[in-house]
C-alpha cells in the first residue's frame, strides 16, 4: 500500500540561501498514536493508507516520500526583545506542500524529526509531553474559529530523548499556510540581502496575498495585509483567553496563523498580567500585552521592507509608520466587535465598551472565571432567571448584580428576541477550552501509563466546544485550587 504525497513544492525552489536541504533521521520503532482524520482528507491524502506501517514511517521520518524536498528553513528573530541573526528550523523539517481540497496550498512539516544545521548543539528531538500539548491546543484553536497550524499526526519514536529527564520522544506532523514568519525577513535583513527581502516578499505576495502583486505599491500592500491578519488574530486570542506565551518574531506568521505552540495557555479566572510561561519572566508577553508586542513585532517586519518601499529611507520610514498606524484601530475595532457579540450586542452604540470594560474590571477583581462567565451570560440572555449561574462565579456577587441591571437595559434597547440574542452569544462563547490542568493530566497519562484514553477524550469535546455535551460537562469545570497550573514550559 503505497502512500501517495501530491507534493507541489513552491519555497524548496527558492534559492539554497533560504533553506538547508536536509533528510529526517530515523527513529528506532515509530508508533502512531493519532491520526487526524478528517485533515487528511481535506489535504487530499488518503487516511487508510497514512494509518499504516509506511504511513507511519513517513510520519515518523523514518520514510521519505516521493515528490518530498526535505528542508530545514532559515530564519532570524528578536526573542523577548533581543536579535538572534540566525535561529531557523533547529527540529523541524518542511518535507513539502500540497494543494488541498479548498485549492489552498499547505505546508507539511515534521517537528521533532531530529537535528539540522540551525540546532545549535539541540538533538533536534521533541519530547512527547509537547507534542501532545500542540496537537490539543492547534485542533482545539480551529474548532474555536481562531486561524491556527494544525496537526496531522502524532508519532511515539520509541526512542528517549533527555531534557532534565529521560522523556518519551515524539514527532508532531505539522500542516501551515506557510512557515514564513517575520523572522524569516529579518534573517535576510540582516545581512543586507535586499535581493532575497525582495525575493522572500514576491514569495509571501503570490502565496498569501496575491491581490497585493495587483496594487500601485504592491510591498505596502504585503505590509497592510499582515497588519490586518495580526490584528484580527490577536483579536480572537483575547476574546477566547489565549495566552501564545513567546510571541518572539520568529513565532509569528506573516499568513496571520497562530504558530509554535510552546508555553502557551488559556486563562481560567480573568487576570489581565496573567503569564504562564516559565520563560517570560518579566510578563512581557502577558495576555493583555499581546496586542501592543503584535505592534511591536510588525514594525520589525516594517523595517525589513523599507529597501523595498522608497530609496528614500526617511520616505520609506514615514510611509512604514503611516501603516503601521493603521493597526490601533484595526485590533480595537476587531476585539470590541468581538466583545459585543460576547455580551449579545447586535448594535454598536456609545457606551458599549465601557459597559464591558466595567464586566471586565468585575471580573479581574472577583477572579471569575473567563470562559463560563460568558457562557453563563449566554443563559442569563435567554432566561433572566438564569443569573445565578453567572453570579456564583463572582467572589462578590453583588459586583455582577450591579453590572446586569446596566446590561439588562442596554440589551432591552435591540429589538432580537432573548431566544437570538442567546443563539449568538452561544456561538461566541465557548463552552470548552483546552484547560492547562486537563492538558496535564492527559500528558500524564500518556508520558506515566503509555494510556492515551485521556487525550482521546478530551480531543473529542474540544472538537466542539460551542455545544453543551452534558456528558463531558465536568470538562468545562475550572480547575480546583490543587488542579491549578500555574506556569507552562517550552517544548525544546
Amino acid at each position: 500500500m503505497t502512500v501517495h504525497f501530491p507534493f507541489q513544492n513552491t519555497y524548496a525552489a527558492l534559492p539554497d540561501g533560504f533553506f538547508a536541504r536536509v533528510a529526517p533521521t530515523p527513529v528506532a520503532s515509530p508508533r502512531l498514536i493519532k491520526l487526524n482524520r478528517p485533515l487528511a482528507v481535506r489535504l487530499g491524502l488518503d487516511p487508510d493508507r497514512l494509518d499504516s506501517p509506511e504511513g507511519t514511517e513517513i510520519l515518523a521520518g523514518v520514510r521519505i516520500p516521493d515528490g518530498a524536498e526535505p528542508i530545514a528553513m532559515a530564519y532570524a528573530g528578536h526573542q523577548f526583545g533581543y536579535f538572534v541573526p540566525q535561529l531557523g528550523d533547529g527540529r523541524a523539517i518542511l518535507l513539502g506542500e500540497v494543494i488541498d481540497i479548498d485549492g489552498v496550498r499547505r505546508d507539511i512539516q515534521l517537528k521533532g524529526s531530529g537535528p539540522t544545521p540551525f540546532s545549535r548543539r539541540g538533538d533536534g528531538r521533541a519530547a512527547l509531553g509537547p507534542v501532545l500539548r500542540e496537537y490539543i491546543v492547534s485542533e482545539a484553536m480551529a474548532a474555536l474559529g481562531v486561524p491556527t497550524t494544525r496537526s496531522l499526526a502524532a508519532t511515539i519514536t520509541g526512542e528517549h530523548v533527555i531534557r532534565e529527564t529521560p522523556l518519551p520522544g515524539a514527532v508532531l506532523t505539522r500542516v501551515a499556510s506557510s512557515h514564513i514568519r517575520v523572522g524569516t525577513f529579518q534573517y535576510f535583513a540582516a545581512r543586507g540581502d535586499t535581493a532575497g527581502i525582495k525575493r522572500l516578499a514576491d514569495h509571501a505576495i503570490a502565496r498569501h496575498y496575491p491581490q497585493a502583486a495587483q496594487a500601485e505599491r504592491p510591498y505596502h500592500a504585503l505590509l497592510e495585509g499582515v497588519i490586518a491578519r495580526q490584528a484580527e488574530l490577536v483579536a480572537r486570542w483575547l476574546l477566547v483567553g489565549f495566552i501564545h506565551g513567546v510571541m518572539n518574531t520568529d513565532n509569528t506568521s506573516i499568513s496571520g496563523e497562530t504558530i509554535d505552540y510552546g508555553p502557551c495557555a488559556f486563562l481560567d479566572h480573568y487576570d489581565p498580567a496573567a503569564v504562564f510561561s516559565s520563560i517570560d519572566e518579566q510578563g512581557r508577553y502577558a495576555y493583555a500585552n499581546q496586542p501592543r508586542i503584535a505592534l511591536w513585532n510588525l514594525t520589525r517586519l516594517a523595517e525589513c521592507l523599507l529597501s523595498l518601499f522608497s530609496d528614500d529611507k526617511d520616505k520609506a520610514i514615514e510611509q512604514a509608520q503611516l501603516i503601521l498606524a493603521e493597526f490601533p484601530a484595526k485590533f480595537t475595532a476587531a476585539y470590541q466587535s468581538g466583545l459585543r457579540q460576547k455580551i449579545g450586542l447586535f448594535t454598536q452604540r456609545d457606551g458599549d465598551e465601557v459597559l464591558v470594560q466595567e464586566l471586565l474590571d468585575a471580573m479581574a477583581k472577583t477572579q471569575a472565571d473567563f470562559t463560563l462567565t460568558f457562557r453563563r451570560l449566554s443563559e442569563a440572555a435567554e432566561d433572566a432567571n438564569r443569573d445565578s449561574g453567572v453570579r456564583q462565579h463572582f467572589a462578590d456577587p453583588a459586583a455582577y448584580d450591579e453590572w446586569a441591571v446596566r446590561w439588562r437595559q442596554r440589551i432591552g434597547e435591540e429589538s432580537q428576541t432573548p431566544a437570538e440574542r442567546a443563539a449568538m452569544m452561544r456561538a461566541v462563547n465557548p463552552a470548552f477550552i483546552p484547560r492547562n490542568h486537563r492538558i496535564e493530566a492527559v500528558i500524564q497519562a500518556a508520558t506515566g501509563r503509555d494510556d492515551f484514553a485521556p487525550f482521546e477524550e478530551l480531543l473529542t469535546v474540544l472538537s466542539r466546544p460551542y455545544e453543551d455535551q452534558p456528558a463531558f460537562s465536568h470538562y468545562a469545570e475550572p480547575p480546583e485550587p490543587d488542579q491549578r497550573v500555574l506556569q507552562t514550559f517550552c517544548g525544546t
